[in-house]
């Protein structure tokens, strides 16, 4: 039989199941290719504990040339910047494939803040944020976390743990904090919040050069702005030639199929089935999934399907050691909460060791 090639295109979260399936168990006849901009690649789930001082760099970063090493996969160090149904870009080469699964993250939409400038700081890229915080904490001052998400709340809590001593805001536009989370966690996050001394203004935000400007014309002094307002798709998936959404991410199935040759998992998906929230716990538990169902194209097999559980489990680091509790209708916030998320996130990083 004619080898086949698999390209793996971004190193995110949902191509760690992949790979370590393929460590186990490589699919036969096949070339394998992981293309990501990166070799190492940050834990989300543990960047607010990097941040609040928790963790070392080391403790949150993963080594991804040793895991495509085991898998028997080569390690393309370069940027995705297009895909047709046929191939994925890598600047101007085009690289051919029989089957390709796309794990490249979103981005941040910075244009509504471009006049703050310099003292913007987006979640993603997740290495500039990094090298940008890491800057920042040098030469500490008051501090705008723009989002009301699940990362918009622990980062603001991570950033009054590592800095105690300044002012700092979270905005949100009204009704946003924690969506889609029960109303005992967003009373629980409230009360963290205010526990923190951690401001909350309820409003919509854009940039201004001192910082940001509320929706009343307020201007917020902030000498850094973490923009924290969600994933955007790579504008380059528009002009793939496949099917998009009109946020422009790209449309699958249960499967995480986009076409009958390429799947997708993580930010830059939104399905068609149903609701489903862009998080690094549905980028994780993809990946077994997409696994599955690339070694279902290559035997003709039936496909998998994708569905989560009813309720999600949820932990929110408050920055202090401890974390709020969020599943269904239940909340809780205390150490022990924290203890649990800890000996998750760590026990997920050691099985990225090889």
């Amino acid at each position: 039989m004619a080898e086949r090639t698999i390209i793996l295109a971004g190193g995110g979260h949902a191509h760690l199941g992949v790979l370590a399936a393929w460590a186990r168990r490589p699919p036969p006849d096949t070339r394998r290719i992981l293309i990501t901009s990166h070799r190492h690649t940050a834990y989300s789930g543990m960047l607010p504990g990097w941040m609040a001082g928790l963790y070392d760099e080391a403790d949150i970063m993963i080594d991804l040339a040793p895991l495509a090493a085991a898998a028997g996969t080569e390690l393309v160090l370069a940027s995705v910047t297009g895909l047709d149904p046929h191939h994925v870009h890598v600047g101007s080469t085009r690289l051919a494939f029989d089957i390709a699964s796309l794990a490249v993250g979103g981005g941040i939409d910075t244009a509504p803040f471009a006049a703050t400038g310099a003292r913007l700081l987006p979640i993603r890229p997740v290495d500039r944020f990094r090298a940008g915080w890491r800057a920042f904490r040098d030469r500490p001052g008051d501090i705008a976390i723009v989002g009301g998400g699940a990362g918009g709340f622990e980062l603001a809590c991570a950033a009054r743990a590592a800095l105690p001593h300044v002012a700092i805001t979270l905005v949100t536009p009204p009704g946003t904090l924690l969506a889609g989370h029960a109303p005992a966690v967003i009373a629980l996050a409230r009360r963290a919040l205010i526990q923190r001394r951690i401001t909350l203004i309820e409003t919509s935000a854009s940039g201004h050069p001192d910082g940001i400007r509320l929706d009343d014309g307020t201007i917020l002094p902030a000498a850094a702005v973490i923009l924290a307002t969600g994933s955007i798709a790579p504008p380059w998936l528009a002009q793939s030639g496949l099917a998009t959404t009109v946020s422009g991410h790209l449309a699958v199935d249960a499967t995480l199929a986009v076409s009958p040759t390429i799947f997708a998992a993580g930010d830059i998906i939104q399905r068609t089935d149903r609701p489903l929230p862009r998080s690094g716990v549905h980028a994780v538990k993809a990946g077994p999934v997409l696994a599955a169902n690339i070694a279902a194209r290559l035997s003709g097999a039936t496909l998998r399907e994708y569905q989560p559980r009813q309720r999600t489990l949820y932990l929110l680091s408050t920055g202090d050691r401890r974390a709020i509790l969020s599943w269904g209708p239940f909340a809780l916030h205390n150490r022990l909460i924290w203890q649990l998320k800890h000996a998750i996130d760590t026990g997920f990083m050691r099985r990225q060791r090889v």
